[in-house]
């Protein structure tokens, strides 16, 4: 199935709903179950966030998130056998491996995306790898299946939407801001409409993600035009403020659940 789950997603629906977690925070098990709950309350496609010890990209609250996850034991390792369990109990949601390049570096391009097949990923979003980079690590992608999930910015260049366009994947993240994640004044409405140009130019689906934490926010990016949203910084902060595994899971859902209402009324 591979990158096809992915395809499939944005065809069967208007707006997609894409959920991130740092996995291993703060556990790998609650992970898998926090992951599982989001999917049966509406999130389309999960993302699960490799913890890094310099996530350049992420505010402070993934910061903590990653710091947690890593102290805990988590890393490439342990997200791909998160999504190995979610594969193993019934999960048939596309999944994204979200991270940094040096993860995989370590391990070697070819073993990475080798095992990130196995485990049932769909496809890799690498955060500080462009374009023109990591030739090697696109190339077995492809032998394997597995999309590699351009980002575009409001500062990206002709060239760099070109790149985009040319890797013909199953959809592009569209980053609202220049900034890090968790903004909380990032312009969504004219992001949202900069995600339907961008579409029109790259002839796949746009999503938008930074800086989304609420009903209104995410209504403000679908209105403009984007194809779906990516919700992170806020799912990761209710995680971190719940005192028990059963809050943590009460309050994702109710946020996915939220998100997910907004899409569907656009």
């Amino acid at each position: 199935m591979t990158a096809e789950r992915l395809t499939a997603v944005f065809a069967r629906k208007k707006r997609i709903l894409v959920t991130y977690l740092c996995v291993g925070d703060p556990s790998v098990e609650e992970s898998v179950a926090i992951a599982r709950a989001c999917v049966d309350a509406g999130a389309d496609v999960l993302e699960l966030g490799v913890p890094f010890s310099d996530p350049t990209a992420d505010g402070p609250t993934i910061a903590r998130a990653s710091l947690r996850a890593l102290r805990a034991g988590g890393g490439l390792g342990a997200t791909l056998r998160a999504a190995r369990a979610l594969r193993d109990g019934g999960c048939v949601a596309p999944i994204v491996l979200f991270g940094y390049y040096n993860p995989l570096f370590v391990r070697g391009d070819a073993r990475a995306v080798d095992d990130a097949a196995a485990a049932g990923v769909d496809a890799l979003l690498v955060v500080d790898l462009p374009s023109e980079e990591g030739a090697e690590l696109r190339a077995r992608a492809r032998e394997r299946g597995l999309a590699v999930i351009p980002l575009v910015a409001p500062t990206s260049s002709p060239a760099r939407i070109e790149a985009a366009r040319a890797e013909k994947p199953p959809f592009v993240y569209y980053v609202s801001m220049t900034g890090v994640t968790g903004s909380a004044d990032a312009p969504l409405a004219e992001a949202g409409r900069a995600a339907g140009a961008l579409r029109a130019q790259v002839g796949v689906p746009v999503v938008v993600g930074f800086g989304i934490d609420s009903a209104a926010k995410a209504r403000a990016a679908a209105a403009g035009g984007a194809d779906g949203i990516v919700v992170g910084t806020a799912l990761v902060k209710r995680i971190e403020a719940a005192p028990s595994p059963e809050k943590r899971i009460e309050d994702a859902v109710a946020l996915v659940r939220e998100l997910g209402t907004a899409l569907s009324l656009e």
